[in-house]
């Protein structure tokens, strides 16, 4: 009853049309701070999208993915999208983490590897891969990996954090948390990748385009959704096999 009373008097508090979330089909008078140092105009106060997901969501909405039929692959699945994907009829969904001590994962989630995936090659329609390869010492096979188990002419999308420096910035000798964290980003992170992480797709045998969302919006679609404006979308394809000649 608590929790009840808590989330009524929170939705009256938030209640308003100024942002509106396109994962849980919400409106608010804002979104609210996250992240350390917390960044203004990130959360929905309803799903718990962040600016990224609310990105995917509407590239995915766009393109009208997935469809009926397909097979999506979900790599470290956070809720909000995770339950636009779920409530999609028709599709086969794979949320997968690897799964640490002390954390809980959302029901179904299978222990993933990214360096090992267990799925045949050329399995998955949609792959969806946010914020895990700056986690992951080889990231290299990762891609290769990630590229392996994507069906010709399906779509990966392949977000990192990103700095605008040329080259990733990274060093296995680096495993102080604190020095991660002021040279990395984040405490659990193993490098910063640069303006070069696309090439690194490119190597794994993605074909690569990088978008800029924000960018093809109105500001005020811009706010009203909760982008960031110098935020990229990296997608990831696998060519088409060839039709065979005909004899």
């Amino acid at each position: 009853m608590l929790n009840i009373l808590k989330r009524w008097l929170r939705d009256r508090a938030l209640r308003g049309d100024a942002v509106h979330c396109p994962l849980c089909a919400r409106s608010a008078v804002a979104f609210l701070p996250s992240g350390t140092p917390p960044r203004p105009h990130a959360l929905c106060p309803f799903c718990g999208s962040l600016e990224r997901t609310r990105m995917m969501g509407l590239a995915l909405r766009q393109r009208g993915l997935p469809k009926a039929g397909q097979h999506v692959l979900h790599v470290a699945p956070d809720r909000s999208l995770r339950e636009q994907l779920r409530a999609t009829p028709g599709i086969t969904y794979v949320a997968g983490d690897k799964k640490e001590p002390g954390y809980t994962y959302p029901p179904g989630t299978i222990d993933l590897d990214v360096t090992a995936l267990p799925f045949p090659s050329d399995r998955f329609d949609l792959l969806i891969c946010s914020h895990v390869l700056e986690h992951v010492p080889d990231d290299r096979t990762a891609m290769r990996e990630l590229y392996r188990v994507l069906r010709p002419g399906g779509l990966a999308i392949l977000l990192v954090p990103m700095s605008d420096r040329p080259d990733t910035d990274e060093d296995p000798a680096v495993t102080d948390p604190a020095e991660r964290q002021r040279r990395f980003g984040q405490r659990d992170h193993v490098r910063l990748y640069g303006r070069d992480y696309p090439d690194r797709l490119r190597e794994a045998g993605f074909l690569v385009e990088v978008e800029r969302p924000a960018t093809t919006l109105p500001a005020t679609d811009v706010f009203r959704y909760g982008l960031k404006a110098d935020e990229d979308l990296v997608l990831g394809t696998k060519a088409a096999a060839s039709p065979r000649p005909r004899p």
